[in-house]
Order: structure tokens, then C-alpha cells, then sequence
């Protein structure tokens, strides 16, 4: 067996090199040296687990390598943590925080985290992923991300959650379209008359709408169904239709001639914090976890459709 003992930093260091930079000449360049150090840290770690990391001809990871990145990677995000918490010690929380947010929440709470932080823990430098729940799940099993925003349940294991809000479904299109005529909440059954812009078939998204429409004995007409929620809320603000979008997908700043409709007989959608269940989060990420949910609890008034819990 070999032994991870004799493993050092440089070795995985000059391998992470080599990959990221695509060569020993490139990797030996971005990191100051000379090529043969890369060349001899390199073959160490491939003797030490005892299989071939690099292809030499083309300077990109094996199967093997692409492995032993993963942990590589992780290695490196836990030593940079390990510097940011014991410099968070010293004073106020710093580091670098990576956060996955669902599209359409990005678009509401993004700015108003981004002004908090700057407030509350300006050492914090924070890097925002904005994706769909699925995405941001594979990117937190992977390390790349610290926390994620993602939309609830989430089925992995490895996984844990904590909801934060619930929000409306809602129908946002031209002020002048016929619907947005009609006196407080709209039915299914209304709604079923008029051709809708709506998420990709399959999306989970999707999928509650349609299953919502089925049980009324009712089928949404789809005019053009758009792979992403943030486009399909732009193209209604647009006045290119009408859609069904989550509330947080409307907020109030966003200028123009378009309206928000409420719809009755389609359930909330729960919204919550997603972390890896094995991870320790940093100094810098608890604080923005904190912030996170303050900017939440303050905010969510000024948000028509966002229901913090228990309210």
C-alpha cells in the first residue's frame, strides 16, 4: 500500500499545476520555478499512489488524475480556510465565500447581501454562483462551493438543508394584458384560457405547475417554454408574454410596463440553505450565513410573496 505519509504540499501543488495550466513548461512558468522541480514533485506523488497522473502527451489529467484532483482541490480550498480562520481570530471575519444562489433568488437577494456584507464584515470577499438546485448541489458535493440557496427538498444525503422562506407562484406580463384586468387573484381555471410562457418541460418547476393544472382536469398552454427561470421572468418584463415564475423572480426594482398577477391554487415554493453535511464552514461563511438570514428576515416585508416561516 502506499503511503500517504510521505506526501507534501508541492507534490500536490505541482500536480494541481500542471492541470490547471495545461503542462509542465506552463505549470513551471505560473508558479516560478523551473521545470524539472514540477517534473520531480509530479512523478513523487504518482510513485507514492502508484499509477500515472499526467499523460505526457498531452499534459492533461488520466482517469486516475482527474481522482486524485477532486481531493486535491478540496485540500487546497481547506488550507486557504484554515488561513482565513485563524486570521478571522484576530479580528473581524475574512476570507473568500462561495455561494450558490437559484437564479431567480440571486436576482432579489444578491444586491442586498452584497451592501450587507460590505457593512457588516468587509474582509469577506464573496463569490456568487448562480445556477439551478441541482447544479449548485453537484458543485457543494464537489467543494466549490461553501453554501448554497437552492430550492427545497433536496433528496442527497450527503447533503443537509434548513428552509428560509416560502414564495408565491405568480404571473408576471404586460399591464395591459387581459388578466391583469381582473380584481385580486387569478384562478387555474382562467389562467388555462390564455397561452403562458413556461419553465422547460421536466423542470421541477414545471413539473408542480403541470401537476397543478392536472388535478383541476386542466392543461397550461404553452406559447414557449424557456430553460431558465430568470430568462422566462426578463421575456414577460419584456412584454413578450405572460409567465408563471416564482415571486422572487419579480422584484420591485425592476422597471417598465408590466404587472405581477397572483394565482390561486398553486402551492409556495420552499427556499432554503444547502450545505455538505461532512464540510466545517469557515469563520467567513458563518458570518455570511448569518448576514444572510438577517437581510432575509428584514427584507422579506418589502418582498410581495416571500412568507418567512411561521408567518
Amino acid at each position: 500500500m502506499p503511503s500517504s505519509l510521505v506526501m507534501d504540499l508541492r507534490q500536490l501543488q505541482a500536480f494541481l499545476a500542471v492541470v490547471e495550466h495545461g503542462g509542465f513548461t506552463a505549470a513551471a512558468r505560473a508558479t516560478h520555478t523551473v521545470q524539472s522541480n514540477i517534473s520531480t514533485h509530479v512523478a513523487r506523488l504518482e510513485r507514492e499512489l502508484d499509477t500515472t497522473l499526467i499523460d505526457r502527451s498531452t499534459g492533461r489529467a488520466t482517469e486516475e488524475g482527474e481522482a486524485v484532483l477532486t481531493r486535491v482541490r478540496r485540500i487546497q480550498t481547506e488550507l486557504a480556510s484554515l488561513q482565513a480562520d485563524v486570521s478571522s481570530l484576530r479580528g473581524s471575519p475574512r476570507g473568500t465565500v462561495r455561494i450558490g444562489i437559484i437564479g431567480t433568488t440571486a436576482r432579489w437577494l444578491t444586491p442586498l447581501l452584497v451592501e450587507a456584507l460590505a457593512a457588516e464584515a468587509p474582509e469577506i470577499k464573496l463569490v456568487v454562483a448562480d445556477g439551478t438546485t441541482r447544479s449548485i448541489e453537484l458543485r457543494l458535493l464537489d467543494g466549490e462551493l461553501d453554501v448554497g440557496i437552492v430550492g427545497l427538498p433536496v433528496d442527497d444525503p450527503e447533503i443537509r438543508t434548513t428552509a428560509l422562506f416560502d414564495e408565491d407562484h405568480i404571473v408576471v406580463g404586460p399591464d395591459n394584458h387581459p388578466l391583469a384586468q381582473i380584481e385580486g387573484p387569478v384562478d387555474l381555471s382562467e389562467l388555462a384560457k390564455y397561452e403562458l410562457m413556461l419553465a422547460a418541460p421536466g423542470t421541477p418547476f414545471r413539473q408542480e405547475i403541470d401537476e397543478a393544472f392536472r388535478q383541476r382536469g386542466l392543461r397550461p398552454k404553452a406559447h414557449v417554454e424557456i430553460d431558465g427561470l430568470r430568462l422566462l421572468a426578463s421575456l414577460a418584463f419584456q412584454g413578450y408574454g405572460i409567465a408563471i415564475v416564482p415571486a422572487t423572480a419579480a422584484p420591485g426594482w425592476i422597471g417598465g410596463d408590466w404587472t405581477r398577477i397572483q394565482i390561486d391554487g398553486l402551492s409556495r415554493r420552499t427556499v432554503g440553505l444547502a450545505a455538505r453535511r461532512r464540510g466545517i464552514p469557515t469563520v467567513a461563511a458563518q458570518a455570511t450565513v448569518s448576514t444572510l438570514k438577517s437581510v432575509i428576515e428584514t427584507q422579506a416585508s418589502e418582498m410581495p410573496g416571500i412568507h418567512l416561516l411561521g408567518s
